[in-house]
């Protein structure tokens, strides 16, 4: 375990993200390396790959839920010391792990055939993506395992474990991918299933390994049979942590499948750009993302300790961080938009598509980043509500001007990304108003508690 409750704000924040960084590098590197081979295949792989993943961000959305959780009540119990409870949450969690891992692994299953069907431009696209979900669905069904040890070591500001298994996994699934894909060695190619298939066995290694690191005798945290028994008070904790944030990334998967639908009729070199772009920046946003996580535990552990100028100081060094990160990278999408889709296909309109959508999001790049930062600090105080809130103006900001607009004659895929635009922005502006509002309510609670004067903002 990391005190960081002592010891300079900045140094913490960059020492965290620094290790998280590492690991979303090389999920990113995967990310693209997987998508440069699919792209290898066809435009109609890279489509149906695209689709596939947006199964990603309901899995992402569940995996919030338990990971959130964990996250704030192991950093709140390293904050106050309390082994115990730390023990207790971190245990539960497992429990709780194998009942989502489960549910998604079944429900998954016997609904694949008839989301492919549903999403998909074409039948040839809906094959390949029924394929790919034979094998991916088992792997993010895992992923809740790996979701629980990684969360409950961030709480305790131990990132180095998860950076180096994640590491490891990612590099084994970029080796495994065109072996599988194109038959390498092996004679029987597997196409876009082969990709999945990497995936999976990437994930197996992840969650055998990072079980290790709970069976030493010296670990901070163990797996305790007797903390196994379903505590509903510590769920009930857990789940009202996570599922605001939860719903906050399934809002997300619904924006997507909406957008997939509203651009359905402009072809599967339309849905390929969209989903190119949507990689591009994912990669772009992953240091922003590194720093969310880095900024969870570092305040959270603050927060418990009764904290609230430290925890303050967090937020504003996170910020600055985000600014600057994300203004680069926005630069980036209107020196080389074209450079970066070129990359994973040469079809001129899928091209024209990711570049067009690269250009116009890459406008919102900075407010993102500083959402990102807020989220993470609803996270650190236990209350995700607020997010929640932010996420869903969004949606609805965007989500109903689009169906209207998509069936107005002249319909422009454009207007999707401006509108886009204005919605992040709106949820900015919310999002600022609510997170000073819990700096006052929480912190100049935590600040009387401990006997500390709270600062003026």
């Amino acid at each position: 375990m990391q005190d960081l409750t002592k010891g300079p704000i900045t140094g913490h924040l960059l020492k965290t993200t620094s290790f998280m960084l590492v690991t979303m590098l090389f999920q990113t590197l995967y990310f693209l390396v997987d998508l440069y081979w699919v792209g290898h295949i066809g435009t109609d792989a890279v489509a149906a790959v695209a689709l596939a993943g947006n199964i990603t961000f309901v899995v992402l959305a569940m995996t919030q839920v338990l990971g959130v959780g964990t996250t704030t009540l192991v950093s709140h119990a390293a904050g106050r010391k309390d082994h115990e409870y730390g023990l207790l949450v971190f245990n539960q969690s497992q429990v709780l792990s194998m009942l989502f891992g489960v549910a998604v692994l079944i429900i998954g299953m016997l609904t694949r055939h008839s989301y492919a069907m549903s999403m998909s431009a074409d039948s040839g696209t809906a094959k390949l993506a029924e394929d790919y979900l034979l094998w991916f669905i088992p792997a993010m069904g895992l992923q809740f395992a790996m979701v629980a040890m990684g969360s409950a070591l961030r709480g305790l500001g131990n990132f180095k474990p998860g950076m180096v298994v994640s590491t490891t996994t990612v590099v084994l699934n970029m080796i495994l991918a065109p072996i599988l894909m194109f038959g390498w060695g092996t004679g029987h190619p597997m196409g876009v299933a082969g990709a999945a298939l990497s995936t999976l066995v990437s994930v197996v290694v992840g969650v055998l390994w990072l079980t290790s690191y709970f069976l030493k005798k010296d670990s901070f945290l163990t797996f305790t049979v007797r903390d196994w028994a379903p505590n509903l008070k510590i769920w009930g904790k857990m789940l009202g942590i996570g599922l605001p944030s939860g719903f906050e990334f399934a809002l997300m998967a619904v924006y997507l499948f909406l957008v997939y639908s509203v651009i359905k009729p402009f072809g599967a070199e339309a849905q390929a750009g969209f989903g190119i772009g949507q990689r591009v920046v994912q990669a772009l946003f992953m240091p922003v993302v590194a720093l969310g996580f880095a900024v969870a535990p570092v305040a959270g552990q603050n927060f418990g300790a009764k904290l609230g100028d430290r925890v303050k100081a967090t937020y504003k060094d996170a910020a600055l961080m985000a600014l600057a990160l994300m203004t680069l990278f926005a630069l980036l999408c209107h020196i080389a938009p074209g450079a970066m889709i070129g990359i994973f296909s040469d079809d001129p309109r899928v091209i024209d598509v990711g570049t067009t959508f690269l250009k116009i999001v890459s406008w919102n790049f900075m407010a993102s980043g500083l959402i990102f930062v807020n989220s993470s600090m609803f996270q650190a105080m236990g209350n995700t509500l607020p997010s929640l809130v932010t996420s869903a103006t969004r949606i609805l900001a965007v989500g109903v001007p689009v169906v209207w607009l998509s069936r107005q004659p002249g319909f422009q895929l454009q207007w999707i990304w401006y509108l886009s635009v204005a919605s992040v922005v709106l949820q900015l502006a919310l999002s600022e108003w609510l997170l000073y509002r819990e700096f006052g309510r929480k912190l100049a609670l935590t600040a009387n508690t401990a006997g500390v004067p709270t600062p003026n903002m």
